[in-house]
């Protein structure tokens, strides 16, 4: 049996034990900062910017020690100058206007780290009591879009891969406002836009989907890829990090809102109260359905290219821009950041 004296002095070593402990118990564990990065949309907060939206409001990208602000865009060339200039360390824009921006300002040394749109979702639209089925049908007709539209500017590539002369059609100039109205009313023979975009923009107008005919330019020989994650060579030098981390976020979000589109809408609503839900739904599923979930994607995983493919989009995207010279392509797409194949895989 202990004696009692004992006992008590264990009662009071253990009490001066633990009140020794408190002070390291309590200590505040001092938390890193998370980085800010800012980050500029394509364009306004619809459908496709889900993904985006999404890593944001699930917490994804603050899981990642990043303090990420999202904005709207007006326009891919738009999203590059921000981005060149510093304003943003990271953007959404078709590849292409980085090909442009890159051969028309050597050693801006912006990169893109994420292919998110496999294929360009441009596309030519007419109504289908023109009688045009087929691009050949096009020749001598009068085509309306945006000067900076994608689809208007890869124009001579989609006339080359379909023997049509680049001037085998008539442009006129418009604002991406009233487009679809021109088509809608008849003022013009067709336009050229984002297939997911102008195809809803119609129906939008009251055109039938069965009266419209798209003529999407992956389907008709177009190599070209699209719209892509790109970052800032400040960025990729002092922070790589943090752009792995945004990635892995974001291929996060992306895998969840093919998995369950609708269940992506609600992030963007949270932006724009404005968005018509069902609409928007749909605009999204249209995107992944042509530009993201593609069979070369099924192949390679998200957010990668193939390199010959790559070289073959770039060397086309020159020629129908006019560019002085085609970039290289390990230049302009750095896959150092991707998650693993196994994380993006479909």
């Amino acid at each position: 049996m202990s004696h009692p004296f004992s006992a008590s002095r264990r009662l009071l070593l253990a009490a001066g034990l633990a009140a020794a402990a408190i002070p390291f118990l309590s200590s505040p564990v001092v938390a890193e900062e998370p980085v800010k990065l800012k980050f500029t949309l394509d364009w306004r907060f619809e459908g496709p910017a889900a993904p985006f939206l999404l890593a944001k409001s699930k917490g994804y990208f603050a899981a990642e020690g990043l303090d990420v602000t999202i904005d709207a865009g007006n326009g891919s060339a738009g999203a590059v100058t921000r981005v060149a200039t510093g304003a943003y360390e990271m953007g959404f824009a078709d590849f292409n206007a980085l090909v442009e921006y890159d051969a028309k300002t050597p050693g801006s040394k912006i990169q893109a780290v994420y292919m998110v749109y496999n294929a360009t979702p441009a596309a030519v639209f007419v109504l289908k009591k023109s009688g045009v089925t087929k691009p050949a049908d096009l020749a001598g007709k009068t085509l309306a879009a945006p000067i900076f539209d994608a689809g208007r500017k890869a124009w001579p590539a989609f006339a080359k891969s379909n023997g049509l002369a680049v001037d085998a059609v008539k442009w006129q100039s418009v604002d991406p406002a009233i487009r679809e109205t021109l088509l809608a009313r008849g003022d013009v023979d067709g336009i050229t836009g984002f297939y997911f975009t102008s195809l809803l923009n119609l129906e939008a107008r009251g055109v039938k989907p069965a009266d419209i005919v798209a003529l999407r330019y992956p389907d008709h020989g177009v190599e070209l890829y699209g719209n892509a994650i790109i970052a800032s060579p400040k960025l990729l030098a002092e922070k790589p990090k943090a752009v792995e981390g945004f990635l892995r976020a974001f291929n996060k979000a992306l895998k969840e809102t093919i998995a369950r589109p609708e269940a992506a809408i609600p992030s963007v609503k949270e932006r724009d109260p404005l968005i018509d839900v069902p609409l928007e739904t749909r605009r999204l599923k249209l995107a992944l359905e042509s530009s993201v979930v593609t069979p070369e994607v099924k192949q390679i995983g998200l957010g990668a290219v193939t390199p010959e493919r790559l070289k073959r989009s770039m060397a086309e995207t020159a020629e129908a821009y006019g560019l002085p010279k085609v970039p290289s392509a390990a230049e302009l797409f750095n896959p150092a950041f991707l998650p693993a194949k196994a994380e993006r895989s479909l």
